[in-house]
């Protein structure tokens, strides 16, 4: 059994809707995300991969697009984008795409991050 590590950056802004008014994440702010893609499997012998990075990089590309530089309370299903939702959102969208899914871990900074693990 083989575990992949992917990691991919981009950057969003948001504004957290169900923090009290004097709370900091009440006013938009931006981060710069680190989004590490954890994918499981037995290495294919014709091929040599458990799955081809490039192959994450598709999976992830349109959810790329959606996320990357926007405003991520825009979104459908982000109105309120605590890292939480949005990595649980990010779950749903590319697990159906991407053989062997096992953990996402989404960081904001270089000291927080949340880790989801899908049902």
């Amino acid at each position: 059994m083989h575990k992949l590590v992917h990691t991919i950056r981009f950057e969003s802004a948001r504004k957290l809707t169900k923090v009290p008014k004097e709370h900091p994440c009440s006013n938009l702010y931006g981060l710069a995300f680190k989004l590490e893609i954890h994918v499981k499997g037995e290495m294919d012998e014709k091929s040599g991969f458990v799955v081809d990075f490039d192959d994450i990089n598709k999976s992830f590309k349109p959810i790329y697009e959606q996320i990357d530089h926007n405003y991520l309370n825009d979104i459908k299903g982000l109105e309120n984008p605590t890292s939480e939702v949005l990595v649980e959102w990010i779950w749903n969208q590319i697990a159906p795409n991407l053989k062997g899914l096992s953990r996402l871990v989404l960081w904001e900074n270089e000291v927080s991050r949340v880790e989801f693990k899908g049902t």
